[in-house]
């Protein structure tokens, strides 16, 4: 299973970077996160990650394919399955914008059997998040604006 998609938010790469690289607060922006941990306090290539979300076991997390302002991966392994988590900041064609990828992608013998019971949540969950941060980086960027 893949799902992907993507938000276009009226913020600076530096001002999305600092709130999606902040995951242990990602639960005060997004309703999908109940409780998040990191290992060592600090996103970094390895950091280990430990999620709760509503409707799901606990999973954790590895980060892979970190770059510093521009995004990073981190991959879930369970039995019979694997899940990459993908999230991306890439400049918009208007300047003072960003445009974020989000995408998932389930893979292993199970996924296909349990693709069909999960596609509506994680399309759901994705989509939410995206929303999230959207509104809450431009909630903090307009705020930001207003302190000048």
């Amino acid at each position: 299973m893949y799902y992907e998609t993507s938000v276009t938010i009226d913020a600076t790469a530096d001002e999305v970077w600092a709130v999606l690289r902040d995951v242990e607060r990602w639960p005060t922006w997004t309703p999908t996160m109940t409780t998040v941990d990191t290992a060592d306090g600090e996103l970094r290539d390895g950091s280990l990650v430990r999620i709760r979300q509503p409707r799901l076991p606990a999973a954790e997390w590895t980060v892979t394919d970190l770059v510093p302002g521009a995004g990073f991966s981190w991959i879930s392994r369970a039995t019979g399955m694997t899940t990459v988590a993908d999230h991306r900041i890439t400049p918009a064609a208007e300047p003072g914008r960003v445009t974020v990828r989000l995408s998932l992608r389930q893979s292993g013998p199970l996924a296909p059997v349990v693709a069909p019971f999960m596609a509506r949540l994680v399309r759901r969950y994705v989509d939410t998040e995206a929303q999230g941060l959207r509104q809450h980086c431009e909630q903090r960027s307009r705020a930001g604006r207003s302190d000048s």
